[in-house]
Parts: structure tokens; sequence; C-alpha cells
């Protein structure tokens, strides 16, 4: 990430990946009233065919929501509903590509440390992994980041777990986690494992970030037919 002035920023990934499908997502969300960075040259970035390997943003102005909570500016309870906010609003959203109706955009990395606090609203950052499919995978993922650090051995474990307990109890009846052998949770967990930015210990740490899941997401009431 580089600096242009006071009000731009040039992004640039170090392996020269391509941003075309991450900028054409950024471009839709923006129009659909769901904050992340304006692009610049945001005219024609869902259309063109051509590689882009350049994303000139916005530059936001404001704490991550990682360094507000680090510094007691907002509790783990307000992290963890403001994350529930932003994947419920995000779900509203219908599918850009996909035409099945259970489908929507997915962040798959949303944590503090991806939402920037400015002045008047949070606004989502880094959509590079961004794909469509349901809801539920989405939490799933953002579950399974905060449980892996509130099981580790950090500073930020009680931390952690605050914030992911009060993101559960946020879930929401339409979203459907399942468990550690099928279902979204079940498929983050592989995607996580799959991950090769995460190293040995990290891993180990998924069976104790499921559990952890598990135990704090607030049981469904049952219902009679």
């Amino acid at each position: 990430m580089f600096a242009i002035d006071d009000h731009w920023v040039l992004r640039r990934y170090r392996d020269g990946g391509d941003v075309t499908a991450e900028a054409a997502v950024m471009v839709y969300l923006e129009e659909h009233g769901y904050p992340v960075p304006r692009l610049r040259d945001s005219a024609g970035a869902g259309h063109s065919t051509a590689p882009r390997t350049d994303l000139v943003m916005q530059r936001l102005h404001g704490p991550s929501m990682l360094q507000a909570l680090l510094q007691g500016m907002i509790t783990a309870e307000e992290a963890g509903a403001g994350l529930a906010n932003l994947l419920h609003r995000l779900h509203s959203v219908p599918a850009r590509v996909s035409a099945d109706p259970v489908n929507r955009i997915l962040h798959l990395d949303l944590h503090p440390d991806n939402v920037m606090l400015t002045p008047g609203r949070p606004v989502v950052i880094d959509w590079r992994n961004a794909e469509e499919g349901p809801p539920g995978l989405d939490w799933g993922m953002s579950a399974l980041i905060l449980a892996q650090v509130a099981v580790g051995n950090t500073a930020l474990a009680a931390l952690a777990r605050a914030v992911l307990a009060s993101l559960l109890t946020h879930l929401g009846p339409a979203i459907t986690l399942g468990n550690t052998d099928s279902g979204c949770l079940a498929e983050a967990r592989k995607r996580r494992a799959a991950d090769p930015s995460m190293n040995e210990s990290e891993t180990h740490l998924l069976d104790g970030a499921m559990e952890l899941i598990l135990e704090l997401t607030p049981a469904r009431p049952l219902t009679t037919s």
C-alpha cells in the first residue's frame, strides 16, 4: 500500500495478482450502499477483461476496529455487534453473478483488522478473498478467525473470545453454521486449514477454535409444526 496524497492510496499486490474481480465487487457494493473504499478509476471496473494490477482507492482516516479495541475506544461487545451488523448488511445485497437466490457476496476475511472506523461510519477493506456463496460460510470464517486467536496463548486471547461471544449472539435465525462434521463451519475449517499463510502452530488451533464456537453459539429455540 502506497500513499499518493491525503485522499488516495495505491494498492499493489507483491505477487502481481490481478485485482479486476476485486475492483468489480467493490464497485458493485458501493452502488448498493455498502461501506467500501471508493475507487478513483471505478468506471468500467466490472466490464474490462484486461488484467488489472493496481487499485487506486480512497484513503481512509481513522483507526482499525482492532486498534480501537486495543486503545479502549470501543468494547468487545460493540466490536462483535459491529462485525455482525456489517455481515448482515453485506448479505442483504443480492449476489452480483450467481443466479442462486441463496448465494450472496462473501468477504471471507471480515475481522477487526479489516474494518476501518472512519468518521461517520465503519468501512470494510481487503476484498481479495471475496466470492459468492451461502452467508453462513462468511459467518463461519469470521468466527473461526476470532476463535483461533481466542484459544491461542497470546495477550489478545481474552479480548478475541469476548468479541466472538458478542458476534455469535447476533447470528440471527436465518444463519446456520452447522457443526464440526458438516455445514458452513466445517467448510470454513477446511479453508482455514488449507490457507498457506497459516503456520503449523496456527493450524493446530483449529480444533479448539471449532469447539469454542460451538460452545459460544446460542442455542436455537425448538420449533413445533
